[in-house]
């Protein structure tokens, strides 16, 4: 595995395209409280033009200013791509309290205390399940669509597995058909 973290900034563009020819998939980084920047829709463009497969990442949810709403819909809107949330954010701001993973369907807290970082997965609360409901059946739909097999199994009323949504998210992935994000 070769990491090239090319700059994003304008005047590094002949590098990045120079990067662009040698990968197998790219991972894009949004600011929650920014959003897709310029550069952000050049680069995609120029991803776009090497068919290289990519992921999205939004971070800085604990930025007075994050949403991941209006980062989402500038990613469909401005870099013409199917986003597909993997994960969902819970709060923002100040009031930012963890991450749905919508494979396992668990939320991931993060407490900070003097002597390290406690990670844990637990039960997602009852007043988000709806929303979030509605997010991971997107998501397995999406999914469902990479091959026949998963659609079978999906329009007969039968869950997919986590390795099932995993595969079908990967092929649509790799055919540059979806863009899964992560937050």
């Amino acid at each position: 595995i070769n990491i090239i973290d090319t700059p994003g900034h304008v005047d590094f563009t002949i590098e990045v395209e120079r990067s662009l020819r040698v990968l197998d998939g790219g991972v894009f980084v949004y600011c929650a409280a920014g959003g897709v920047e310029p550069q952000s829709e050049t680069l995609w463009r120029q991803a776009n033009q090497h068919k290289v497969p990519r992921i999205g990442f939004i971070n800085k949810m604990d930025h007075s200013e994050a949403n991941f709403d209006r980062v989402v819909a500038q990613i469909s809107e401005r870099q013409d791509t199917q986003p597909i949330k993997m994960q969902i954010p819970i709060g923002a701001g100040e009031n930012f309290k963890g991450i749905v993973d919508l494979i396992k369907m668990k939320l991931i807290t993060y407490h900070q205390n003097d002597n390290d970082n406690n990670v844990q997965d637990v039960d997602i609360p009852e007043e988000y399940r709806a929303d979030i409901e509605i997010d991971r059946a997107i998501m397995v739909e999406a999914a469902a669509e990479a091959k026949e097999e998963l659609m079978e199994t999906y329009l007969n009323g039968q869950p997919l597995s986590d390795a099932q949504i995993k595969e079908g998210i990967r092929l649509r992935t790799i055919a540059n058909e979806i863009t899964p994000l992560f937050c």
